[in-house]
């Protein structure tokens, strides 16, 4: 009998340990499932974008102690990546595993350049993000109001941490170049020097206040606009002081990335990174110029075919100079670019298998942020929080917004582009949620240029100055490869990056001359658009020839899309394999 115990207590001790021991599968999805927890916690404001509002309340903590906390963080969590035996996870497991690597590994790399400490520039920054905050943050009842009072009671420590960054940054010679940052100051005073009515701040106050009690929307207001002065009018003052009169006047003289501390590794890295490839600055260097001279030939075909009679740079002068390409009023310019994307929409079907839900629409960029912004960007929207995506268009100096530019900016921006392929990246099924929102710009601008050359399979660029468009971007991609790696690799001046835009693009002077230094504050990003759309160029060629009449279009596409967006070499081992499946079945 006693034998009998001992036997059935071994085991459930036996048993107990099996159910205890976690397979390497559920080790991996335990450390994912609370490095995003952890990360909604750590940055609140994504968390609102994200549609999870539990940290409304919140802001992050933006000090050096917190950033090295959480770098050191971000090596455990490499180590305990280390113990999981990938030999014993599954094909998928292999694939999450690889992914969440990278970034981890990516975000410790970059730690070491430091480039934290330059938190500002022309394009982001609290003067920029922070008004754009409100538009996520949602105003239901009560709580809501409470909470997003609470986050602005925070904005004092967050300025008083960003401005403490910028001035380590100063002390280590880690600070943006001069030049890209003349129009920051403006950008910092119209957030503060504005009565509070009119501040974006105050906009749910005056919007959103009806889903309190009547007898509490006079108090709430009253809190409104005591808060807002006091937090946050107050600490952008403080911002534009240290901006102008501290930051700024220790800027750099220099553009080059070279220049700052260990600058040529900070340079590799960030290429590497952009591009998920080995390639050297000479390499994409070369790169551009072969694209500049092929995209070349097709723009001077679109010139004879206009039967117009003159150089390419009498040809570039005439569309900067005509006023018929160019619309008068905001809401035309708005208006066309709606109208394209509702054309674009029902064309979408002979394209993709799969869809996304979300939808999207069509808004002004900000007038503060206008004039140091690009022509348009995409703003990825949230099916949880129940908010569109948007494509957001530059409607300032209407004569440096050319009509026949529209339908490729519209496909990049919207569909089937960064909406259509971000979407449906957060729409994924049982993958991890880290996989489901942002990842690798190679892949998700490489498909933004790309889908642009769709715009041929869905009936648009009939007519040929829209063709001219159409290359004019892929030409501006192209010119990127060769003033990017120019100025940070070797040693162009901002002249001569904007003259070589200027000689090889129909772009207008003031777009060149944004994107000039828009890629001066972010060296490298600019390359990832041609490098990401050439290799999918090259896999869809690969596809359709090696495949021939088993070639789907819209299988193809989904295949591309159907994981999110991952490194080249990620994506080119799934087309293969794509490709490989198909031909023996």
């Amino acid at each position: 009998m006693k034998l009998n115990n001992l036997f059935i207590i071994l085991f459930y001790i036996m048993l107990s340990s099996c159910i205890n021991k976690n397979t390497e599968s559920e080790k991996l999805h335990n450390l994912f499932n609370e490095v995003w927890e952890n990360g909604l916690q750590e940055f609140p404001v994504r968390a609102t974008y994200l549609g999870d509002y539990r940290y409304n309340d919140r802001l992050s903590d933006m000090s050096i102690e917190a950033i090295n906390r959480r770098n050191e963080k971000n090596k455990l969590i490499l180590k305990r990546l280390q113990n999981i035996n990938k030999n014993k996870l599954n094909d998928n497991d292999v694939l999450n595993f690889d992914l969440f690597f990278k970034r981890i590994i990516r975000s410790v790399e970059s730690h070491s350049f430091k480039e934290y400490l330059m938190p500002i520039d022309q394009m982001g920054g609290v003067q920029i993000d922070f008004p754009n905050l409100v538009e996520a943050t949602p105003f239901r009842n009560q709580i809501d109001f409470d909470d997003y009072l609470k986050r602005l009671a925070l904005f004092p420590q967050y300025i008083e941490q960003i401005i403490n960054l910028m001035h380590e940054g100063i002390k280590e010679n880690i600070v943006h170049p001069k030049i890209v940052l003349q129009k920051v100051p403006d950008q910092i005073l119209t957030q503060h020097q504005i009565a509070i009515e009119k501040s974006p701040f105050y906009k749910p106050f005056k919007e959103k206040i009806s889903v309190l009690p009547e007898s509490l929307r006079l108090t709430y207001r009253n809190k409104g606009q005591i808060t807002i002065q006091e937090n946050v009018f107050t600490s952008y003052k403080k911002l534009y002081d240290f901006f102008l009169y501290t930051y700024l006047p220790n800027s750099r003289e220099n553009i080059s990335a070279a220049s700052l501390p260990n600058g040529n590794q900070f340079y590799e890295f960030k290429v590497k990174s952009y591009t998920t490839t080995n390639k050297t600055p000479q390499e994409i260097h070369e790169i551009g110029l072969s694209e500049v001279l092929r995209i070349r030939i097709d723009m001077d075909k679109v010139i004879k075919k206009v039967g117009f009679v003159g150089s390419f740079n009498d040809f570039i002068s005439y569309l900067r100079s005509n006023s018929d390409f160019y619309y008068n009023r905001p809401d035309d310019l708005l208006d066309g670019y709606r109208t394209i994307c509702k054309k674009a929409d029902p064309e979408l079907a002979k394209l993709f298998g799969k869809l996304p839900r979300l939808s999207y629409g069509v808004k002004p960029i900000p007038d503060f942020q206008a004039p140091a912004s690009p022509t348009a960007y995409y703003y990825s929207g949230s099916l949880k929080a129940g908010r569109p995506g948007y494509f957001w268009a530059n409607t300032y100096m209407l004569n440096t917004r050319p009509k026949y530019e529209m339908e490729a900016l519209s496909l990049h921006e919207a569909v089937p582009g960064h909406h259509l392929q971000i979407s449906i990246s957060q729409e994924l099924e049982n993958v991890p949620e880290f996989r489901k929102h942002g990842g690798f710009t190679a892949f998700s601008e490489g498909w933004g240029l790309y889908a642009e050359k769709l715009g041929e399979e869905m009936g648009f660029y009939k007519d040929p100055y829209s063709k001219f468009g159409q290359l004019t971007y892929e030409m501006w991609r192209a010119c990127r490869l060769v003033v990017d790696t120019g100025m940070h690799a070797f040693g162009w001046s901002r002249e001569r990056a904007i003259k070589y835009m200027s000689d090889n693009t129909a772009k207008t002077q003031n777009d060149i001359v944004v994107e000039i230094d828009r890629y001066i504050a972010w060296p490298g990003q600019a390359l990832a658009y041609k490098i990401g759309e050439l290799r999918i160029l090259e896999l869809r060629s690969l596809a359709e020839i090696t495949m021939g009449d088993k070639f789907d279009v819209r299988s193809f596409h989904d295949v591309v899309l159907g994981s999110g967006a991952v490194p080249l070499d990620v994506l080119e081992r799934h087309v293969k394999e794509y490709i490989a499946t198909n031909i023996s079945d």
